[in-house]
């Protein structure tokens, strides 16, 4: 038996037994802004180290950033949206830095 027909097998299988049935975002649209937002050549590298649940410190920015623009919407008074855009504002500008050293590095090593 191929590898590859023991992989579609196993598969079959697995839709079979119900295992994909309660996959987290089940029916929703893939949410592939942090992806494209990370350099071409480190999504790789990234998405590995997602699926082992350890998640790099620029990945972690971005979902402090949606958080805090989420968070935006739900300021009561003017002190405490100014307090969160200066906290997105901090986020926003660590990113960047982070992206554009990456950015360096990989051309200079690339």
């Amino acid at each position: 038996m191929s590898f590859e027909k023991s992989v579609d097998e196993k598969i079959k299988e697995a839709i079979a037994t119900g295992a994909f049935d309660n996959l987290p975002g089940k029916g929703k649209p893939l949410d592939l802004g942090a992806y494209f937002a990370t350099p071409e050549h480190l999504r790789m590298s990234y998405s590995i180290l997602k699926n082992a649940d350890i998640i790099p410190e620029e990945m972690e920015l971005l979902k402090q950033i949606e958080k805090l623009e989420k968070s935006l919407e739900s300021c009561i008074t003017r002190i405490e949206e100014q307090a969160v855009r200066r906290q997105l504002s901090d986020k926003v500008t660590t990113f960047n830095m982070r992206m554009e050293y990456n950015r360096k590095n990989h051309s200079r090593n690339g």
